[in-house]
């Protein structure tokens, strides 16, 4: 499910509201999409990353971010 309204998800560790996670990535938020009966989201959109939230652990709810930018310039 896509959503363009931020809602805030937890880990054990870490609450993430809109304002942690743009400090944490450096940019601005969009979209967010979580997949079926999942409180995580799978994908986050920003002005210029998508970013992969991946779980980290199998015993603990911890997540990493990956940042691939939406608009890469080749040269």
């Amino acid at each position: 499910m896509m959503v363009c309204e931020w809602k805030n998800f937890s880990t054990d560790t870490e609450t993430y509201t809109l304002e942690v996670f743009e400090e944490v990535i450096g940019d601005e938020f969009e979209s967010m999409m979580f997949n079926e009966n999942e409180s995580l989201p799978a994908f986050i959109w920003t002005v210029n990353y998508v970013v992969i939230v991946k779980s980290c652990s199998k015993y603990i709810s911890d997540i990493s971010f990956e940042k691939i930018p939406r608009n890469p310039v080749c040269a």
